[in-house]
């Protein structure tokens, strides 16, 4: 035995490869992943107290496996469960770790039967190692209502015939743009403001680390690399991003100084050595562009002519209507004012009740000298906003326009 010492974060780091050593022999992705997590609980009672093991993989599947036979001999008639329950305990030396696992781990928890939101949630259970609970704390919800999303989400898997196995090359690159996206997703639900916090630490933490993990995987494909980087370069902004009274603080006026360099350098290097190596795909321009903000010394010496190009190139990747208001903001500080205005109108049709085209309109309007046009939209940008601090930090802009 060693000192225990982080057991939370080391089981977090197993907990995708012995679920997938595990499916992988049984055969059945359900219950796999269903006795790890007991055999995770377990664990994290134990170790703390006695010690880890010195081979903590080891110790977790023989535990998960142990949990799979107890099921066994309760599902069965007493001929059929002893034949299983011997097949089952006999397997327990031969199983070892396999990377491919984690991997094909994360392409199932992706799975194209399932909605965003129950991939979410089964990933961050089955590749994050998180209990249900703690997901459901995350995402603000009752621990019944993410169970049983969770739940639905095995069900949907399994009634679409997939199997705990490694897709074919063509699928795989489908595939895992899907695991992309919801890596994605998750850091997204973690960085944006909602409700009372300005963001949810424990789910960008965890999608950096299942990003980190799928780049150990695939080290060679851009886009991956392009995603970690994106969430560095945007997570080294943390600490900046709230005042001394837990304030939002916009982009323009954080105290760079308190930006985490060490992320930064990490990610520029990751997007350094990801550009020229392939297709360039929205997650690399997503990188460049939190990049091109990271080296700039300050809001003033940004290349915002750059960033409102490398926006063109997103909008025509993504069609999105968001990545056009972006490039608004960003023409309005390359261009003029009123140029950016332009373009956050075109797509005013496709944003209408939007709090973002309101506050991207008010930011335009104040540059353009509008003051009071200005005021009216950040108030209604303010009114429609789900994060109670960005609503707050909105109504703040409109009483410091009104006041001139």
């Amino acid at each position: 035995m060693r000192a225990a010492t982080d057991v939370g974060g080391l089981l977090r780091d197993l907990a995708p490869q012995v679920v997938g050593a595990v499916a992988r022999r049984s055969g059945d992705f359900d219950a796999a992943e269903d006795a790890v997590q007991e055999a995770l609980l377990a664990a994290a009672q134990h170790w703390p107290d006695e010690g880890i093991p010195t081979r903590p993989d080891a110790w977790l599947i023989q535990a998960a496996w142990r949990r799979l036979v107890d099921q066994q001999r309760s599902d069965r008639s007493r001929r059929d469960r002893e034949t299983a329950a011997t097949r089952l305990a006999s397997a327990i030396p031969a199983m070892t770790i396999d990377n491919d696992d984690s991997l094909t781990l994360l392409v199932m928890c992706c799975h194209p039967a399932l909605t965003p939101a129950s991939a979410i949630a089964l990933t961050l259970r089955a590749a994050g190692g998180l209990t249900t609970a703690a997901i459901a704390r995350a995402f603000l919800v009752p621990e019944a209502t993410m169970a049983q999303r969770i739940s639905r989400a095995k069900e949907r898997i399994r009634d679409a015939g997939a199997t705990f196995e490694m897709p074919d090359a063509a699928e795989l690159d489908v595939r895992l743009g899907q695991v992309l996206r919801v890596l994605y997703l998750i850091f997204n639900e973690g960085y944006a403001t909602t409700g009372a916090s300005i963001q949810r630490v424990d789910l960008t933490d965890e999608a950096i680390r299942l990003a980190r993990m799928l780049h150990g995987l695939r080290p060679g494909d851009p886009e991956v690399a392009g995603l970690l980087a994106l969430m560095l370069l945007t997570d080294a902004r943390r600490e900046a991003r709230t005042g001394p009274n837990g304030e939002l603080v916009p982009l323009a006026s954080q105290d760079r100084s308190r930006w985490d360099r060490q992320k930064v350098t990490e990610g520029l290097a990751l997007l350094d050595g990801a550009i020229g190596r392939g297709r360039v795909g929205e997650y690399q321009v997503q990188a460049a562009i939190a990049a091109l903000h990271d080296r700039a010394a300050s809001a003033d010496a940004t290349d915002w002519p750059q960033i409102a190009a490398l926006y063109r190139i997103l909008e025509e990747l993504t069609g999105s209507p968001i990545v056009t208001l972006n490039r608004a903001v960003a023409i309005g500080l390359a261009d003029s004012p009123a140029s950016g205005l332009a373009v956050a109108d075109s797509v005013a049709g496709r944003l209408a009740g939007n709090y973002r085209l309101d506050a991207v309109r008010a930011y335009l309007l104040e540059l353009n000298g509008d003051f009071q046009a200005a005021a009216a939209s950040y108030h209604a940008a303010a009114s429609h906003t789900p994060s109670l601090p960005e609503q707050r930090y909105l109504m703040a802009q409109a009483a410091r326009l009104r006041s001139r």
